[in-house]
């Protein structure tokens, strides 16, 4: 590193609006909305709102996955929210989420709606409401929460850290990537240990875990994220492979990674989802003919 990259921080930091890169437009140091607009509300009583990030597929996969097994309460509508033209900074976007992240629930199935945001607490929300995807008790449970709360703390080192840093900051560094690509591959072989004896994340058996890691390392070395699959030789790791391949060839994980998705290939984009019938045949053939 020469002496030009080196940055001195100053005795009291202060918010340069253009600095930040491509998400310099959204990203400030204050809460609170920006404007106001009222949220859409539809007919199920599932209200989502989000967009199709790997938090936010997280959250439409298991929706459509419960809607596989049968449970028609996980009826949705899924409402596209933008945040790249600051949709989460919107007065009834702030109500549901004060954090103004994506995804954020609003569940009408009750007397009164409930709001769950941050989408750990969605997934569980929803899989003890259904009863499905998340052991009811003993060390299955705890097993599978570990795994939910290790994606909560491992996952922003991939985005936040090497995902920024490697794909989307106005200029490349080596020692951040350098740094954040050393976590990522440790955490890489920290899921291909396990993998390599187990099917799962939580044992024999497809639970929520593997619904909030997926989107983020299965991603990643399916080579669907920031394009560094290469960079980061995820052949290496065969067992995250393997499952990583086993879990995308769901039809719930088609249909989920496409709702509330506004870019890419048209026949993948689903901008919002009201009813099943939304994923028309026509799509669903060309999602199979793609696998």
């Amino acid at each position: 590193m020469t002496d030009a990259t080196v940055y001195t921080p100053p005795k009291v930091w202060t918010w340069d609006q253009e600095n930040g890169g491509q998400f310099a437009n959204i990203n400030r140091p204050i809460s609170g909305a920006t404007h106001d607009k009222v949220l859409p509300v539809g007919k199920h009583p599932l209200q989502l709102y989000s967009l199709a990030t790997p938090n936010g597929v997280k959250v439409t996969i298991l929706l459509e996955e419960l809607l596989a097994l049968g449970h028609t309460g996980a009826e949705y509508d899924a409402w596209l929210i933008r945040i790249n033209t600051g949709d989460q900074f919107g007065s009834g976007f702030v109500e549901v989420n004060p954090n103004s992240k994506i995804p954020a629930l609003l569940d009408r199935s009750g007397a009164e709606p409930v709001r769950v945001f941050e989408s750990g607490a969605i997934l569980q929300h929803l899989a003890e409401k259904f009863g499905a995807f998340l052991p009811a008790s003993g060390a299955a449970r705890a097993e599978c929460l570990s795994w939910l709360f290790w994606q909560m703390g491992s996952a922003p080192f991939l985005g936040g850290g090497f995902g920024h840093f490697y794909a989307y900051a106005p200029a490349k560094f080596e020692y951040p990537i350098n740094r954040y690509a050393m976590e990522v591959k440790r955490q890489l072989d920290v899921m291909d240990h396990h993998l390599a004896d187990h099917t799962y994340l939580a044992g024999d058996d497809y639970t929520i875990a593997d619904i909030a890691v997926w989107p983020w390392y299965g991603g990643l070395v399916l080579g669907q994220l920031y394009g560094a699959a290469e960079f980061l030789s995820v052949h290496e790791y065969t067992h995250v492979l393997r499952w990583a391949q086993q879990i995308a060839a769901r039809p719930a994980v088609k249909r989920g990674r496409m709702v509330n998705r506004a870019w890419g290939e048209p026949s993948e984009q689903l901008h919002e989802r009201h009813a099943a019938s939304d994923f028309d045949t026509n799509t669903q053939d060309k999602l199979a003919a793609k696998d």
